[in-house]
């Protein structure tokens, strides 16, 4: 079960996000895709709505982390929102971006979650429980969690 879960979660990766010693497949890179754009997801599902400006911007952040054209993250978001409905958890997703996303990419993951979550200019307290605990499944300090979120309120005067 854990082999199949492996294959299934373990990503290709595209050069911008994986370090230079790794060398993921085309497998292993799509399956960070489908990891990263699960936790944006889930993040903007926290709050019982799934908006299209929080779906826009799922799309811009999937593009720039992994350089991807418009039709193909929208294809990615339907994968991602079929792959939560059959996972257990979310470790399954954080795991798989912790192989393959170095610290620097963990922290502007966190500071997109955050974007998303502000998006409506609110914090809802699922949100905040839901990314507080990716944070620490993604084995960022607390501190750091805290400094993506004052990075980006700033960023949209809140």
């Amino acid at each position: 079960m854990f082999d199949y879960l492996r294959k299934i979660l373990l990503p290709e990766v595209n050069k911008s996000v994986v370090s230079p010693e790794s060398k993921p497949n085309k497998s292993e890179a799509k399956k960070l895709e489908v990891a990263t754009c699960a936790l944006f997801v889930e993040m903007a599902k926290a709050d019982g709505e799934f908006s299209e400006d929080e779906r826009k911007k799922i799309v811009k952040a999937m593009k720039e982390t992994f350089d991807l054209e418009n039709e193909f993250v929208n294809d990615l978001i339907e994968l991602s929102e079929q792959k939560i409905k059959e996972s257990i958890s979310i470790y399954e997703f954080t795991s798989t971006i912790n192989d393959n996303f170095s610290k620097e990419d963990k922290f502007e993951l966190m500071k997109n979650l955050w974007k998303l979550i502000y998006i409506d200019e609110k914090l809802n307290m699922y949100e905040d429980h839901l990314v507080k605990k990716i944070g620490g499944m993604l084995n960022l300090d607390h501190k750091k969690i805290i400094e993506a979120k004052l990075i980006v309120k700033e960023e949209k005067g809140l």
